[in-house]
């Protein structure tokens, strides 16, 4: 299958690498000139790690034109940042075409933003966006050509927008990740989002040791029992706020990932082991930048206790959180982060943003 992969980071290095080594055509973009100019300069050529050793992957594609990368493309992976989602969705707007399919694992309801941009764009193109609950890859590049998985997911539990064409998104998606689970609509793909749950305790409360320590592996001694009831507790919320809006079971609780007994979570079991043994998250971070506050905190947290709070779910934890991670930054998460708000959800009801999520934009057309 044609897969365009977009973006520069751990993510899109293991999509373009993994991608590649399971037959398919991958054509990757990136913004940076000179990165794609230096890969090219190696003859397109990534080194990928992982449990079964070291092998050379040659990329089809290598970009900075995001038009060549979407061209014929069934399956466009885009695993960036969510802060980056906007962007990448006006640079792609004027060259989708229909049938085919947007991946954003995880999305943050970046799919949702997304689809409203193309739409917005004037591009009618009957196009699916999807959002899985995590990336496909626990990954780290260790060169500038070299990227190591340490695994890979065996669960991912996925939504789509609009949701009427969620089984021709799920059956692309498959063809490429065999481990996608339907997750329902693009809100509750969103809501299995594990980012907002593990990272936000993480990255605030080893506020002091980020500071103080030049490296530091919050996954390893930043995971402590004290930090883990909090993280329990901030996934009890999501589930409550999944089930008040009627989304079913199963919603992957964050806890099994630490508990090898309990049923297989997204990465599968022993998971949390092989990536504290690994050591490629004791890593410099800079508190107030990191991918976790960033992302998970500002906008992730956001999106979840404006959620909570839209559907009259109590989430104590959560707006805890989305206040401490505001004051750590001196911003205010709350009214500038993503919510539902600023999406021009807010004041529409229930049943009206589900109709929304399943129809989507354009219902004028053929199914």
């Amino acid at each position: 299958m044609k897969i365009a992969v977009l973006g520069g980071g751990n993510g899109s290095h293991a999509a373009a690498a993994d991608l590649t080594l399971n037959g398919h055509q991958v054509q990757w973009w990136r913004r940076d000139a000179k990165a794609i100019a230096a890969l090219k300069a190696n003859a397109n050529a990534l080194t990928l790690k992982d449990s079964n050793g070291s092998r050379e992957v040659t990329v089809h594609v290598v970009t900075d034109k995001i038009e060549e990368a979407l061209s014929g493309a069934q399956l466009i992976v885009c695993p960036t940042p969510a802060n980056a989602q906007a962007d990448i969705a006006r640079l792609m707007a004027p060259h989708l075409a229909d049938q085919q399919v947007v991946y954003l694992p995880p999305g943050s309801f970046g799919s949702f933003i997304m689809a409203k941009i193309v739409q917005d764009s004037g591009n009618s193109a009957q196009v699916a966006f999807a959002e899985a609950g995590t990336l496909p890859y626990l990954a780290r590049t260790h060169a500038e050509f070299e990227i190591a998985i340490t695994t890979r997911a065996t669960r991912l539990p996925t939504g789509v927008f609009p949701h009427r064409l969620s089984e021709h998104a799920l059956s692309v998606i498959a063809s490429a990740y065999p481990s996608v689970e339907d997750a329902g609509n693009a809100l509750s793909g969103a809501l299995m989002n594990a980012g907002p749950i593990i990272h936000p305790p993480l990255i605030i409360m080893n506020a002091g040791p980020i500071e103080h320590f030049e490296h530091w592996d919050i996954h390893n001694e930043g995971t402590q029992p004290a930090i883990r009831r909090v993280t329990d507790q901030l996934d009890a919320e999501r589930i409550s706020t999944r089930i008040a809006l009627g989304f079913g079971e199963p919603h992957f609780p964050l806890a099994n990932h630490y508990d090898n007994d309990a049923e297989e979570w997204m990465y599968g079991n022993l998971a949390h082991e092989k990536l504290t043994d690994s050591g490629d998250w004791r890593e410099h971070l800079v508190l107030t930048e990191h991918r976790y506050m960033r992302e998970d905190v500002a906008v992730g947290l956001s999106l979840l206790v404006s959620i909570a709070d839209w559907c009259g779910t109590p989430a104590p934890v959560a707006t805890g959180l989305l206040a401490l991670g505001s004051s750590i930054c001196g911003e205010d998460f709350r009214s500038h982060g993503r919510t539902l708000e600023s999406l021009g959800l807010g004041d529409m009801t229930i049943d009206a943003v589900s109709a929304l999520l399943q129809n989507g934009f354009d219902t004028g057309r053929a199914h």
